[in-house]
């Protein structure tokens, strides 16, 4: 079952207009949250950058958070009873087609779910390949926007190689991934880009910075140089699908230091538990030793 502009309906049955300015201009915001053993994970954080994304381009988010809550609670049980994926998007709407934003139009709500994609055992255990691409995308990139033409044709281009995602570099430094956000471990130090509007600041980013302040691991959230990310210890990605996962092979590469190049490393195979534990709803576990 899907949501729509106030209704519950299969799928199949959903219709929007091809005069909606989500189809038309790409015009709305979007979010995805992961909903385990019926608790979404840091709502609070989706439904704040949610309404950033709104106010940043000028469009009425429809719902209270209140209602958004009961939204992804209620459409998680009607797809149920695993795991699931909460996506949702808002469009300015449907209205004659012209740039100029439309007046009293109302904003088009579409809502779905689908189970909660899971890591194989072998990517959590070996880690994954990515390849780098020149990050050519606007500049506006902390909004959650809907026009994702620059991180498909990323995606893609890592795709075809056999990577799992693309790692985007603009000026010589890092930015962001496709779809998720990247860590360095460089000389002990958990290290990530600053929350600029060059990348889209991530809820589960936000989960591992905290995670890694409360078992005492050294960070800095900084810019970090095409040379320091090819030299790192460590990287991993986040998203709020994949919790994290060790980037093993940058570029054809093996990632790392000697003890375990090409391997996930130490510091990661921590901050899983970490990030597992906290997603799942356990007890923190205390550092590995």
């Amino acid at each position: 079952m899907i949501y729509l502009n106030g209704d519950w309906l299969p799928i199949e049955e959903a219709k929007v207009s091809v005069l909606d300015r989500g189809f038309i201009f790409g015009d709305g915001v979007y979010e995805y949250v992961p909903v385990i053993r019926g608790r979404p994970y840091r709502l609070d954080g989706h439904l704040a950058r949610l309404a950033n994304s709104c106010r940043e381009i000028g469009l009425k988010n429809p719902y209270s958070d209140a209602r958004w809550t009961e939204l992804v609670h209620e459409i998680a049980r009607r797809n149920g009873p695993h795991d699931q994926g909460v996506y949702w998007q808002v469009t300015r709407g449907v209205a004659r087609r012209d740039h100029a934003f439309p007046k009293d139009v109302e904003p088009t709500v579409f809502m779905m779910s689908n189970p909660l994609p899971q890591l194989t055992p072998a990517q959590v255990e070996d880690g994954v390949a990515c390849y780098t691409v020149p990050d050519t995308r606007w500049h506006r990139c902390h909004i959650k926007s809907i026009s994702l033409l620059g991180n498909v044709l990323a995606r893609q281009f890592a795709s075809e190689r056999g990577g799992v995602e693309a790692i985007m570099l603009r000026d010589g430094h890092l930015s962001e991934a496709s779809a998720s956000n990247v860590f360095c471990v460089i000389d002990g130090r958990l290290v990530s880009p600053p929350k600029d509007h060059l990348m889209l600041g991530g809820i589960t980013l936000d989960g591992v910075w905290e995670l890694a302040a409360a078992n005492g691991v050294p960070r800095e959230m900084r810019r970090v140089s095409e040379v320091e990310l090819r030299a790192a210890d460590e990287i991993w990605l986040s998203s709020s699908s994949k919790g994290v996962v060790a980037v093993t092979r940058l570029d054809d590469v093996p990632v790392g230091h000697a003890s375990h190049r090409g391997r996930p490393g130490p510091l990661f195979r921590r901050m899983y538990q970490w990030i597992w534990a906290d997603m799942y709803g356990n007890t923190l576990p205390k550092a590995a030793e």
